[in-house]
């Protein structure tokens, strides 16, 4: 029978708690969604990497790390510190509060552009074939980001049932 520990154990961990929330708080963001998103990406491997050359926890892109580390001021920033925990995950953190913001508090649309860019999203939004109203994409035509949208939430769900009203 599969019970309650080896789902919270195996299949939905709880890993970087910490780390996870002091950066959740302070870029306003769902604790669950953040662990979703490490889930997905690089399923709490800190030394990750994509076969595009994204970078630890979060799958963070060098370019991106060094505009967010420039942003944020992290001192002696170079690329391989992507690979350290809390500076992987403070700078995703911030990135993904950055999309939100920018694409108005709808995550899908987030989450699509934290996976594929913003410039593709963009260009999906000003294309009435994905997107009625400029602002939500109604399709994502690149099935690797539909796919990782869809499994980012449902598994931030599943965290949400899992551990919400109980100790992490």
């Amino acid at each position: 029978m599969v019970t309650l520990t080896f789902f919270r154990t195996f299949l939905f961990p709880i890993k970087y708690a910490d780390l996870v929330t002091k950066y959740s708080e302070k870029y306003n963001l769902d604790t669950y969604l953040v662990f979703s998103i490490i889930r997905i990406e690089s399923k709490f491997n800190p030394q990750a990497t994509s076969h595009k050359g994204a970078r630890g926890l979060m799958q963070i892109t060098d370019q991106t790390g060094a505009w967010a580390a420039k942003e944020i001021g992290i001192e002696n920033y170079h690329s391989d510190r992507l690979y350290e925990p809390e500076i992987n995950i403070q700078i995703g953190c911030w990135y993904i509060r950055k999309l939100i913001n920018q694409y108005k508090d709808n995550l899908e649309t987030s989450l699509a552009a934290y996976n594929a860019g913003s410039g593709n999203v963009s260009k999906w939004l000003g294309n009435e074939k994905y997107s009625d109203d400029a602002e939500k994409l109604n399709f994502i035509p690149f099935k690797e980001t539909r796919e990782y949208v869809e499994k980012v939430m449902k598994s931030q769900k599943c965290y949400e049932r899992l551990y919400k009203n109980s100790k992490k």
